[in-house]
Parts: C-alpha cells; sequence; structure tokens
C-alpha cells in the first residue's frame, strides 16, 4: 500500500502533466490556426497589416514575422525541451496582441484595422480582449506548471540561504 504523501504527490505530478499538455495544446492549436490563416488569406493578410496604424516600413516586416513567429510558437510548444520557450514567447507576443487590442479597444487609434484570424476576426474588440487574457492565463499556467514539475538541482550540504 503506498504512503497517502506518495499517492498526493503522483496526483499532484498528474495534474501538473495534464496542465501542461492542455495548455500546450491549445496554444499550439491557436498559434497553427491563427499562422496558417496568415499565409493561405496571404494578400488578405498583407493588406491587413498595411491597414494598421503604424508605418509602412513595420507592416513590411511584420506581414511575414507575425505568421512565422506564430509558427515557431507552436513548434516550440511541440516538443518538452523547448516547451518553456514556447510558454515565454506565447507570453510575450500574446501580451503584445492584448495591448494592441486594448487600445484599439478603448479608442486609441484613429481608426479600427484587424488582422485577425477567421473565427477571431468575428469577435468584437471586448470580446477578443478577453479571449487573449484567457490566452495569457493559459500561457502562465502552463509557465508555472512546467517550472513546478522541473527537477531541480539539489548540492548536498547547501540549504539556498
Amino acid at each position: 500500500m503506498e504512503a497517502p504523501a506518495k499517492q498526493l504527490h503522483d496526483k499532484s505530478n498528474d495534474q501538473s502533466a495534464l496542465a501542461i499538455q492542455l495548455s500546450s495544446l491549445l496554444l499550439i492549436l491557436l498559434f497553427v490556426y491563427t499562422g496558417l490563416d496568415k499565409l493561405i488569406r496571404w494578400e488578405e493578410s498583407k493588406n491587413a497589416f498595411y491597414n494598421q496604424t503604424f508605418p509602412a516600413e513595420l507592416a513590411e516586416i511584420l506581414v511575414y514575422a507575425v505568421p512565422i513567429s506564430e509558427l515557431l510558437i507552436a513548434l516550440l510548444l511541440l516538443f518538452s525541451n523547448t516547451r518553456w520557450w514556447g510558454y515565454l514567447s506565447s507570453l510575450l507576443l500574446l501580451t503584445v496582441f492584448t495591448t494592441y487590442v486594448g487600445l484599439i479597444w478603448v479608442g486609441a487609434f484613429p481608426r479600427v484595422p484587424c488582422n485577425c484570424a477567421g473565427i477571431i476576426d468575428q469577435l468584437g474588440w471586448g470580446a477578443h480582449f478577453s479571449l487573449n487574457l484567457i490566452l495569457i492565463g493559459l500561457a502562465i499556467v502552463g509557465l508555472h506548471q512546467y517550472q513546478r514539475k522541473k527537477p531541480r538541482a539539489y548540492a548536498p550540504g547547501f540549504s539556498g540561504c
């Protein structure tokens, strides 16, 4: 019969592994969907980037950088040895997107641009902002759970003080 502490530890590890797998799967689906959508609808996506409120020179860079970044983040999240970087990249990119959506939502720009993917494009700005906050939460949960699961270095005789 297993000790209760070991059973609790095993259950905690199972929940942590599930949280990592679920959060990475949802973020992978998001970034593959949005990245491929921008590539499949290339001309529409390119025009939308040029319709943004930033300079055309920046749009020229972003039209390539955003879908490539989204697909690279999905790839980072796919493999356990790069997952931490995937979560961190997700958190950073989603924070930038959320800030931009929030600024649009509060009317900080003279016109309302958008270059969102398919279904996400159908959301209002408030719903889009809320969805992004949920996705940021997923990235934070994944990052936290991944850190908890990661084995810690142990140095005999060192208490960490």
